[in-house]
């Protein structure tokens, strides 16, 4: 038992010691200053403006976009890169949009040429598909049995009704005036022609075969009238197309449909009329979309004035969707980074602030704004990638907001005298990807030499989520080397264009501050 004792005693003093160096150790972490990203040389690594490190190949995930700031820039430098702007309006707005279609046969306008009685066709006149005919025109003769009784019971009643006419006897004349309109009737509902019922009553005798006439004008686009066919009710013989209107059936992708209504004018050409445009509407939008081409059919229908427009013929369409009176805006003016919609407002004097805004359908070379511009604001329309990078460079420094207009002058005569000029160097030069020595020389403006500064520069490359590359900045803190000379060293995690700050600052008060471009070496 007492050996037992012992062990416990002894395991339980052990685990004391233990935790109490595990919480040594913790307490130690959390007082000790942190070094993990400083150099003894004044070297400080990349890190993105999220916290990560660039070699992640991007922000870590649930992190926001780059931060944007106002900022403002000087006359020559908005001149320089080339900034314009326009004022926000509310204007008559629509958007056009432009497909190609095909030309088909308006399905209300087809004819059918069917008999209401059996026969046997005995001459053809229209014998050929695509041929065109007249309302009125003879298509074929046929001979009917049924028909030549009934026009010999017409024959007879109407000699009949004669002879009877002239009876006292109550309702014979009635009677019999009532058999030849009964015959004529049924002659009328087998769509008889009336020149041939004309005949009839001016000679008197039936004839074997009677001719069939076109009901309307057109193209025959089908034909199965043959001679000595045998022809019934159901029989189709002819169908003809009037092309006086057609349709066009037109692709719209499905992210375009939304803006279509049935009415909205649209336009057609033809490589066949250059020069001729053919003006028509939206006629149907159909309610299904292809699986394959993400597209909807819409239906148009136009005049066809001269049969220009035949069916099957390859066509362009144009469509003006009006949106009526609206809040617009430049296209080029709206600048797409990622998740935001953002424009840049000039308020004058070089102050450009980047708002957040909400846009409509686009509307030809206009964006419909919703939400965040008010008429009569000027918004930048070109240079927005070299503003957006210039924004972003500035909150990546945490440097506040530029004054609002007008503070200018107060904020330049409260600056300290000081340095006029930096020299700024590198080693290697130009820099590459990877560790580089940085020089700067500080003069006042007598040409004398400035000492004591503290000097910081600060490299900066936006951000370009398209290609999933994260922004990148190197801060590096350099050291007085005497003689107005400042040096340190700092590691570049990507070639190309970076954008180079260099603050200089004494007693907490800033001497200059310059910027510029330095294109690195290496790959991206």
């Amino acid at each position: 038992m007492n050996n037992y004792r012992k062990a416990f005693v002894a395991a339980l003093a052990v685990n004391i010691l233990f935790g109490g160096g595990l919480g040594w150790l913790w307490w130690r972490g959390r007082t000790a200053p942190r070094t993990d990203n400083v150099n003894p040389g004044g070297q400080v690594e990349a890190v993105t403006p999220e916290g990560g490190h660039p070699s992640a190949g991007g922000p870590a995930a649930g992190t926001s976009e780059a931060p944007l700031i106002p900022i403002q820039l000087s006359a020559q430098r908005l001149q320089s890169i080339g900034v314009k702007t326009e004022a926000v309006e509310s204007k008559n707005v629509f958007n056009e949009i432009r497909t190609v279609g095909n030309v088909a046969v308006d399905e209300r306008r087809l004819a059918y040429v069917q008999l209401r009685f059996a026969g046997w066709i005995r001459k053809v006149f229209v014998d050929a598909t695509y041929d065109y005919v007249r309302r009125g025109q003879p298509l074929f003769t046929i001979y009917s049995p049924d028909l030549v009784t009934t026009e010999q019971e017409f024959l007879l009643a109407k000699k009949n009704g004669n002879l009877l006419a002239q009876s006292t006897v109550p309702g014979v004349a009635r009677g019999a005036t009532s058999l030849v309109e009964a015959a004529g009737a049924r002659l009328k509902q087998w769509e008889i022609p009336e020149r041939e019922i004309s005949r009839l009553e001016s000679t008197g005798q039936a004839q074997d075969y009677v001719e069939i006439d076109s009901p309307v004008s057109g193209y025959v686009t089908e034909r199965n009238a043959l001679p000595s066919l045998y022809a019934q009710p159901e029989t189709r013989l002819y169908t003809i197309a009037d092309l006086s209107t057609v349709w066009v059936y037109a692709e719209v992708f499905q992210n375009e449909v939304g803006q279509f209504k049935i009415g909205d004018p649209a336009t057609v050409t033809v490589d066949a009329y250059p020069g001729r445009a053919f003006r028509g509407r939206v006629d149907s939008i159909y309610p299904d979309v292809d699986m394959t081409t993400r597209t909807v059919k819409v239906r148009f229908i136009f005049p066809n004035p001269g049969l220009k427009l035949t069916p099957g013929m390859f066509v362009n369409v144009s469509a003006k969707i009006p949106f009526g009176r609206q809040l617009a805006i430049p296209a080029s003016g709206v600048f797409h980074s990622g998740t935001r919609t953002v424009v840049f407002v000039d308020h004058g004097n070089g102050y450009l602030e980047p708002r957040d805004v909400e846009l409509g359908p686009q509307a030809g070379d206009d964006y419909v704004v919703l939400k965040g511009l008010m008429a009569n604001e000027r918004i930048v329309t070109s240079a927005n990638f070299l503003i957006d990078s210039e924004s972003q460079l500035q909150a990546a420094m945490g440097s506040f907001a530029p004054p609002p207009p007008g503070a200018g002058t107060a904020a330049a005569m409260n600056a300290p005298a000081g340095a006029a000029a930096i020299e700024f160097t590198t080693d290697p030069s130009p820099p590459h990807k990877g560790n580089n020595t940085f020089r700067v020389k500080l003069t006042d403006s007598q040409g004398g030499l400035v000492l004591g500064a503290q000097v910081t520069v600060t490299f900066f490359r936006p951000g370009m989520p398209a290609m999933g590359m994260a922004p990148l900045r190197t801060v590096v803190n350099l050291n007085e080397k005497g003689a107005g000379l400042y040096e340190g060293t700092g590691k570049l995690d990507g070639g190309g264009a970076w954008q180079v700050t260099i603050l200089a600052q004494s007693g907490g008060q800033p001497l200059v501050n310059k910027q510029l471009t330095v294109n690195v070496e290496g790959g991206m």
